[in-house]
């Protein structure tokens, strides 16, 4: 019955910008912090950056701080990123997830419910 759904991937070049929006539904989307995460051809499902429940708090991966971010609208209960100086080396397939285990870490298995993905191709 969970279900988020990605969109807003696609090509851009080296320097450019993008804005993943993450929509859920069938689930209290406002109890949940909710993370993003990426997969680049041929490596692990990767952290990307976190946000708490209400906004509060948000993480992120050294690789993306300063560059991306995350945040969160709960009355449309969508979660953004906003990503900006894109690189090359951004280039994956974006996952949003829902964090379902509490604890201060950010692995994959603390994230219960994922969405299918979008891609996002950075060209150099």
């Amino acid at each position: 019955q969970v279900q988020l759904e990605e969109s807003g991937g696609g090509l851009v070049q080296a320097g450019g910008s993008l804005r993943l929006s993450c929509a859920a539904s069938g689930l209290t989307f406002s109890t949940y912090a909710m993370g993003w995460f990426r997969q680049a051809p041929g490596k692990e499902r990767e952290f990307v950056a976190r946000i708490s429940w209400n906004g509060g708090s948000t993480n992120y991966a050294d690789s993306v701080k300063g560059r991306f971010t995350i945040s969160r609208d709960n009355a449309k209960s969508t979660l953004y990123l906003q990503m900006a100086s894109l690189k090359p080396e951004d280039t994956a397939v974006y996952y949003c997830a829902a964090k379902t285990t509490y604890g201060s870490s950010n692995s994959r298995e603390m994230y219960g419910y994922w969405g299918q993905g979008t891609q996002v191709t950075v060209s150099s």
